[in-house]
This record gives structure tokens, sequence and C-alpha cells, in this order.
């Protein structure tokens, strides 16, 4: 996986310059600035928990690794300048990140219909020739794509988040449902997956 790029969230200390502790006189309130490192300590940890899985379902939901990184970090980064965190942190990112996504994704198909098969060939070097298993490796994600291609929208997204570990709340905040009914749309959704998954071997 690519190396992320850190977000500032702790500018560097000169060494050289002194430092005092401000009087704070009982009865008084901290200010805003004193609270924050305690954001950005959160959201230092936050970010830790919630990139990966973010990524790598926006990965799975789009089949573009740098695409997903780029929508990742920018609801991370969309989280940071709020200031503060939502309720619901997990489910907050999916559906930023959704509404990213789409916007990525509709600039690229306007872009690629400008484009012909030939000219997309000569503009790419061809890739180097692949071992057996990555061979295999790669059926089974295209069978698994295909598979996920042909459940509706809700369920495939719905299958992707469960498979990150997204809990029940997150999921039906980010897909607007009631969380009493995942587990039996769930069930419902992976049925058909498993189904559709065996049709393409």
């Amino acid at each position: 996986m690519r190396l992320l790029m850190e977000l500032p969230l702790f500018p560097p200390v000169d060494d050289d310059v002194p430092t005092s502790t401000p009087d704070v006189l009982p009865g008084q309130f901290a200010s805003k600035a004193d609270a924050r490192p305690s954001f950005d300590h959160e959201f230092a940890a936050l970010f830790d928990v919630h990139y990966p899985r973010l990524f790598r379902y926006l990965d799975r939901l789009c089949g573009d690794p740098d695409v997903a990184a780029d929508v990742a970090q920018e609801a991370l980064i969309r989280l940071y300048g709020r200031g503060a965190l939502p309720t619901v942190p997990g489910a907050w990112l999916v559906s930023v990140a959704m509404n990213l996504l789409r916007n990525v994704m509709s600039t690229r198909n306007r872009r690629r219909r400008l484009l012909t098969v030939g000219r997309g060939e000569r503009a790419h070097s061809d890739p180097p020739p692949a071992a057996d298993a990555y061979v295999v490796a790669l059926e089974v994600r295209d069978r698994v794509r295909g598979a996920l291609d042909g459940l509706p929208e809700r369920d495939k997204r719905l299958i992707l988040l469960r498979a990150e570990g997204y809990s029940y709340r997150e999921i039906a905040s980010a897909l607007d449902m009631h969380e009493a009914s995942i587990g039996t749309v769930l069930a419902r959704a992976q049925r058909e997956f498993r189904q559709r998954f065996g049709e393409n071997i």
C-alpha cells in the first residue's frame, strides 16, 4: 500500500524558544485553543482505525486503489476540518466518501468517453508477465466483482461495509436504513452474492 500523506496534526516545536505556562485564575475557562490538542489526539487515533477499512471499502467498490486512497484521505481531511467528531464517525466518513467517489467517478467516466480503446492502450505500457498465483488471484477478484456488480447497489455496499467490520449502527446510518433491518437484508444479500459467485465459475 502506498505511503500515506500525513496530516499536519502537530506543528514542529522550536526547542530554542522558551516556553511558559500562562496564569489561569480560579474560575477561568480554558480557551478553544487549549481544547484543540484533545481533538488532535482523538483524530489521530480515529485516523489509524478508520482509514484502512475505509480505503479497502472504496477500493473494492471502485476497483481503483489510487482513487480509493485519495477519496479516503479527503474524507478524513474534511472530518479534521470540522474540528469536532460526529456522533458516528464511521458512518459520517462513509457518507462523505461516497459523495466524493461519485464526483470522481463521474468525471473519470466523462474523460474515458473521450478516449478510444486504441489510444488508451498506447498511453499505458504493457504490464509485466504475471505468476500463476497472481493470475488465479485476479480471476477470483474478477468473479467477486462480477457477483457484486450483479447485486442492487444498496446490497453491494451493505456487504462491503460489513466485510470491513462496520457495525450495524454505522451501516444503518451510512445507508439510511433502520438498524433493526440490517441483519435480515444483509443475510438476503449474502445469499444472492453466493449464488451469483457460484454462477461465475
